[in-house]
């Protein structure tokens, strides 16, 4: 235990002990300097022992969470299949400006990278991301913002678009409407400056601008919007900044959806996907490397069909589309309702 502490000390990581009842024992909380403002900072971590490399999974907090959110499934999926884990906590819940995708949030997650890779041996063909409504966010914004880094992303329900969740929480009179102007500086269209905040943060925005390499996952439930904070849209538009004009779904089937909680006939068909039973799928499309699925839900993760489906990418390979369940699951609670 000394040995490890040192070398943790060494590395910048400072370990202290096992994680609150609702993680998995092996995880730890680990310490590090953020590069941005010299703040101490917090990540939860797991690494599996011996010296072969192994594949990472960065999983990311939602919307009102931390790095100490219980999102244990992640960790619980690591222990069992030998993967390297981080939950980091970038600033904590999105109500202030440095949290949210901040630079100086993702300031934060290089570090926490640079110093798991220090530590533990790293397939960098195998570093994979994933979150869910916020965390969901998190994931595509990492996908545009460090394309390096990543052989694939899988993003559950998330926000795509700060102006629109704004307007959208203020309709709803919900908390989320003054959390985003204080994340961005105020409301939309009050300044420049506060317009350029709103635009950083937008997965839809850096998406366009900059369309991930690899594998791209993105997931919704058609009743989200309704039962749950964020509108179906917020995916399906993220999926079609990234595809070819052909597969794009259109402005009047996304307006269907959101109202009528149902995928119109001639937008597509339902799929069957057995990673999928909990939440069956309603529609499913492809463009290039990025899928989007339309399942049969709310604000929802399956937690195993995502990582089932991460476990099957290679950084620099075709995306793996046709992946089959483990038989018996590795979780023992596939799927989850979330909340932001």
């Amino acid at each position: 235990m000394v040995r490890r502490l040192m070398t943790a000390a060494i590395l910048g990581l400072g370990f202290h002990g096992p994680m609150l009842a609702a993680w998995p024992p092996a995880v730890e909380t680990a310490s590090f300097t953020s590069p941005a403002d010299g703040s101490e900072q917090k990540t939860l971590f797991f690494a599996p022992p011996g010296d072969e490399p192994v594949p990472l999974l960065v999983a990311f907090h939602t919307w009102s969470g931390d790095y100490r959110q219980d999102e244990a499934p992640y960790a619980e999926w690591c222990i069992a299949r030998g993967w390297a884990f981080v939950h980091p906590d970038l600033r904590g819940p999105a109500n202030r400006a440095e949290a949210a995708g901040s630079d100086i949030a993702f300031a934060d997650l290089g570090r926490v990278l640079e110093l798991v890779r220090a530590k533990r041996a790293i397939d960098p063909a195998r570093i994979y991301a994933i979150g869910v409504s916020g965390g969901g966010m998190m994931t595509l914004l990492a996908a545009a913002r460090m394309p390096e880094v990543w052989a694939a992303a899988s993003a559950w329900v998330p926000v795509t678009d700060l102006a629109a969740w704004h307007a959208d929480s203020l309709a709803r009179k919900n908390k989320y409407a003054r959390e985003i102007e204080r994340v961005c500086g105020g409301l939309p269209g009050a300044s420049p400056e506060v317009d350029a905040a709103y635009a950083s943060r937008s997965v839809i925005a850096r998406l366009s601008q900059a369309r991930p390499p690899f594998p791209l996952d993105i997931n919704t439930g058609i009743h989200d919007g309704h039962a749950g904070s964020v509108p179906v849209s917020h995916a399906i538009l993220a999926f079609n900044a990234v595809a070819a004009e052909v597969d794009r779904i259109s402005e009047a089937a996304i307006d269907a959806m959101v109202r009528g909680r149902k995928v119109p006939t001639d937008v597509g068909a339902a799929a069957a996907d057995p990673l999928y039973a909990s939440r069956p799928v309603l529609l499913r499309r492809t463009s290039g490397s990025t899928r989007l699925t339309v399942f049969d839900g709310g604000h929802d993760i399956v937690h195993e069909a995502g990582l089932t489906w991460l476990e099957a990418q290679r950084r620099g390979m075709p995306a793996a589309w046709a992946v089959k369940p483990h038989v018996p699951p590795v979780l023992a609670r596939p799927a989850a309702a979330s909340g932001n």
